[in-house]
């Protein structure tokens, strides 16, 4: 039987498709929102970031000032503008650090197997066991907090994972029939990974990659809010709750509106992710 007779019998690799309901696109319109608030958040702010503006310290809302003041008189809307820059920049710095090197590793060690998959296994799965808020305070409160160091600590943390989740997924397209077509006409590693693995797990890697966003979010938010994460006079959202958490006493809503921010930028993703169904269609040779 000749090798062009055999692969026809065999399946074809196949490439994932995304549609989405109504939830999904609100959900979509929060993370664009967010996005463009990050990106241009400089030119938004109706006044200086660091600039004191009022002498009502946690004032109410009002026309001149949407959200109120935080504790030193600072309009809120303003810094809630920059910290989206932050807490987006950051988290999407370390999710995709985590998440390309996690993919990278687990497809290679998927197809080489032997005694690297088994090492780097064993060795990914001993520092996955590490609590993260835990493995972040040590780290930060050990180095020191920058915006480097909390994007490679975030990264750390969730690259175990995203390898057990990448690895899992290309062992099982590993065993499949086009797969082993290609190994038996001489392909090497980077072609088996680049072409037949990866285009069949994009989609779940995909909707993993939302969802350590949304939860590198929250662990940079806690680390702000312990006072281990952005360093003033910079602020991202985690940390404005922090700051004004003594408002809450008096029913100030400068604490109010960073923690909707987090909650609304957490839930859109997975309202995003939640209602991204994966339909399979062949690929077209």
């Amino acid at each position: 039987m000749s090798e062009k007779s055999l692969s026809l019998r065999l399946p074809t690799p196949r490439n994932l498709g995304y549609s989405f309901n109504w939830v999904g696109r609100i959900g979509l319109m929060i993370i664009l929102f967010w996005g463009a608030v990050a990106i241009f958040g400089p030119w938004l702010t109706p006044y200086p970031v660091g600039e004191i503006v009022d002498w009502d310290y946690f004032g109410p809302m009002s026309d001149k000032f949407w959200m109120g003041t935080d504790y030193l008189g600072r309009d809120i809307l303003s810094r809630i503008i920059m910290g989206a820059r932050y807490t987006v920049g950051i988290s999407l710095a370390s999710v995709t650090l985590a998440c390309t090197g996690g993919v990278i590793l687990g497809m290679v060690a998927a197809v080489a197997g032997g005694w690297f998959d088994t090492g780097l296994s064993r060795l990914l799965d001993a520092f996955n066991g590490i609590p993260s808020l835990l493995f972040g305070l040590v780290v930060v409160a050990a180095v020191g907090s920058s915006i480097p160091v909390l994007v490679l600590t975030l990264a750390a943390i969730y690259l175990p994972g995203s390898y057990r989740f990448a690895r899992a997924l290309a062992v099982n397209v590993n065993t499949m029939d086009f797969v082993t077509v290609a190994r038996a006409r001489g392909e090497r590693t980077p072609y088996l990974i680049l072409q037949e693995i990866f285009p069949n797990i994009l989609g779940p890697v995909l909707a993993d990659l939302g969802l350590r966003f949304v939860f590198i979010v929250l662990v940079l938010s806690g680390l702000s809010f312990l006072g281990l994460g952005v360093q003033p006079p910079n602020a991202d959202w985690g940390a404005l709750v922090r700051e004004n958490i003594e408002g809450l006493s008096l029913g100030a809503p400068a604490v109010v509106f960073p923690s909707i921010a987090i909650a609304s930028l957490t839930i859109s993703v997975n309202m995003f992710i939640d209602n991204l169904p994966t339909k399979i269609r062949d690929r077209s040779e």
